[in-house]
């Protein structure tokens, strides 16, 4: 087995703004063999997210850079070709943290078991993975809903936005997404139920919020950063809430993003905004997953995946999400599960 090769994509150079096909390297390697507790992984899905842009430059953040010339990781969904472990068997779907490449030698300890009869298994990744997690969070813990209040979603038809203003309809609250196409906008409207949407690649965002929300903002999830963003401080309501996502706005940005202060808008309406990430909530993942599964199975969550096929695709996935060209979550497909 360790003479059979492979295809990795390790990080060739550090971007510099937008991310190009120069700054990565597809390389051939050795898929090499397990040891005692480790199994082989047939990679079937790779995860691609907004936040692995940030893990490209060396800078502090709340988690390390990608070392240059070394595989890239993210979310990644496989099955067991070969086992050592007691706890996997061959045929085994799994879900870790994985390369960017076609097989994984990994340790059992580094991967999950997916019950494939629960949803399916590329939900894992997205609506009760990473993603839906991460908008139950955020909007629950942070954002503590009530019923009748106003919510504003930017980056409102990906994987994260669509679940946030779901569960928000869920708790009674009146939901206004942000998005960049005619045709997102009426998925939100027509598919997931929110109450008014706004394409800000063609209307006047400030001018559209104002209209949306005559009773002003109570809380505001965002994913986006940027313009969009300031638009939304001086609708706040007292004792607004504002998690905080991301900020894909402004992720390619060679200069400092700059922008009007929020201090004075905070202090007004003495609002809250706080940054998160799904590690904050390590210790109740099992929380999260059971509510996202229990509602998916009642019908009251959606989910959309933009799935590109093929590993030579990655990278385009990848920088996809920037142009946002994905509704929902964006995903490659590598190979078939058994």
């Amino acid at each position: 087995m360790n003479q059979q090769m492979q295809k990795q994509i390790t990080l060739k150079q550090r971007p510099v703004g937008m991310p190009k096909m120069d700054d990565f390297d597809f390389i051939d390697t050795p898929i090499g063999t397990t040891s005692a507790g480790e199994v082989l992984i047939r990679t079937a899905y790779i995860s691609v997210d907004p936040y692995l842009r940030g893990r490209m430059q060396d800078t502090k953040s709340y988690i390390a850079p990608f070392e240059l010339n070394k595989v890239i990781t993210s979310g990644v969904i496989g099955q067991v070709v070969d086992s050592k472990s007691e706890s996997f068997s061959k045929g085994d779907v799994v879900l870790g943290n994985l390369g960017w490449q076609e097989y994984s030698v990994v340790n059992e300890k580094e991967i999950k078991k997916i019950d494939k009869n629960l949803a399916p298994v590329t939900a894992n990744l997205s609506i009760i993975g990473m993603t839906g997690l991460t908008a139950y969070f955020g909007l629950l813990d942070i954002a503590k809903p009530k019923s009748g209040e106003t919510v504003v979603v930017s980056g409102a038809a990906g994987a994260v936005g669509s679940t946030v203003g779901q569960i928000a309809k869920i708790k009674g609250t009146r939901v206004i997404g942000i998005a960049g196409t005619d045709e997102k906008c009426q998925y939100l409207l027509n598919e997931l139920g929110f109450d008014e949407a706004i394409n800000y690649k063609k209307e006047d965002v400030p001018t559209a919020l104002a209209k949306a929300c005559p009773e002003g903002i109570d809380i505001y999830f965002d994913n986006v950063g940027g313009t969009i963003s300031d638009a939304v401080f001086p609708l706040l309501n007292k004792f607004a809430r504002i998690p905080v996502c991301g900020a894909i706005s402004s992720y390619n940005d060679v200069e400092v993003d700059m922008g009007p202060r929020v201090q004075t808008a905070l202090i007004k309406t003495s609002a809250l905004m706080k940054g998160f990430t799904l590690g904050d909530y390590s210790d109740r993942i099992g929380e999260g997953y059971s509510a996202l599964a229990t509602w998916l199975n009642e019908g009251k969550l959606k989910y959309e995946e933009t799935i590109v096929e093929g590993f030579d695709h990655v990278i385009d996935a990848f920088l996809d999400l920037f142009k946002g060209a994905n509704l929902g979550k964006q995903l490659v497909k590598v190979s078939d599960i058994d």
